[in-house]
């Protein structure tokens, strides 16, 4: 039996009991209908935590407002852990919803995690934010998706300070500290804060956020102790580093970087886009590229590649229209020298905490 239920003319505090309700009168099997302003995926979890009930949910289009999804009601989960799939949505959704799925979880509360790459960056995350209170078992790596059992272990030692995310990079092993302050960076909306938790003051990574971002954002040190600073990294909007993504390939020289194919991803599933381009990145040789073919602006696409790979990358904008952004993605042929460079004027930034 299918269920039809419009959400949009309640409160959003209302969502919740609404949606129990609903769920609580359909039988094992039954499908609803949903419609609404905000999103539901923190109310399925507790719905599968609080009612002990398995629940899958679809959205028709994860990224349309008003939100339309269907929820399909499953057997008992006998005491096992409920399952959140977020390969549809989008990298920012993702955190948002997760962060505050976990906030509210209680002591040996927890969910099973599947996203479409490896979720490591949010335990980092989860980490600094609550502390030692995170159970993190891998249950698959990759093939048909990750799988990961997250449980809050104990209550939560997070405050309520006005930012959006934290790292504690003393704990992130060395390499992993870039991408992952870079990637979560790129999610952030303009206003938002980062706050970083380091040894001293990591200017090396400041120096690294001028060169990438020009004045987008500003750097504020909180605190400063021995073996303990506090910085908060504010997104201010595009500044001097709006255009970075149009003017990659003109900061590379005269190299020119040949397209060797299209690449439209348009009627994929959110959850096998980036799982595509970055196949397709994989295999390019050095002085050639593709044109991504999208129906929304992919700039969260180009501050993760900015984070993970190296400077052999290129990026440009050919098209930007309502329903379909052209970029050209491709790699130079002088990455070798570029990073040689770089390395001789990092100084004794190696040594540093970033």
């Amino acid at each position: 039996m299918e269920t039809d239920l419009d959400l949009r003319d309640h409160s959003e505090d209302e969502y919740r009991q609404i949606l129990f309700d609903t769920l609580s009168e359909s039988d094992t099997g039954d499908d609803v209908e949903i419609v609404a302003d905000h999103d539901l995926d923190p109310h399925l979890v507790r719905y599968q935590i609080e009612r002990d009930r398995d629940v899958e949910w679809t959205y028709a289009d994860p990224d349309e407002v008003p939100r339309e999804l269907t929820v399909s009601k499953g057997e008992s989960l006998d005491g096992d852990l409920g399952t959140i799939d977020v390969r549809d949505l989008k990298p920012q959704r993702r955190h948002e919803a997760l962060l505050g799925i976990f906030d509210e979880l209680g002591a040996d509360e927890g969910f099973v995690l599947v996203n479409d790459h490896d979720p490591k960056p949010l335990y980092h995350e989860l980490r600094s934010m609550h502390g030692e209170v995170i159970d993190w078992e891998y249950h698959s790596r990759g093939g048909d998706g990750w799988r990961v059992e997250v449980v809050k272990t104990a209550e939560s030692d997070a405050d309520d300070e006005d930012i959006v995310t934290r790292y504690d990079v003393r704990d992130i092993p060395k390499e992993e500290r870039h991408p992952t302050i870079h990637h979560r960076y790129g999610m952030i909306p303009e206003g938002g804060t980062l706050e970083l938790i380091a040894p001293h003051e990591p200017r090396p990574l400041r120096g690294e956020f001028r060169e990438r971002y020009g004045n987008a954002f500003s750097w504020e040190v909180v605190e400063s102790e021995p073996g303990r600073c506090r910085v908060q990294i504010t997104k201010e909007g595009d500044g001097d580093a709006g255009d970075s993504e149009e003017t990659s390939e003109a900061e590379a020289g005269d190299e020119a970087v040949e397209v060797i194919e299209e690449l439209d991803v348009r009627d994929l599933p959110p959850a096998q886009r980036h799982e595509q381009i970055f196949a397709a990145y994989d295999d390019l040789e050095g002085g050639t590229g593709f044109v991504l073919v999208n129906d929304h602006d992919p700039k969260p696409l180009y501050h993760q590649f900015e984070a993970e790979t190296g400077p052999e990358f290129r990026w440009e904008y050919r098209q930007k229209e309502p329903g379909e952004f052209r970029v050209l993605i491709g790699k130079t042929e002088a990455a070798d020298s570029e990073l040689a460079g770089r390395q001789e004027t990092a100084g004794d930034a190696s040594d540093a905490p970033f």
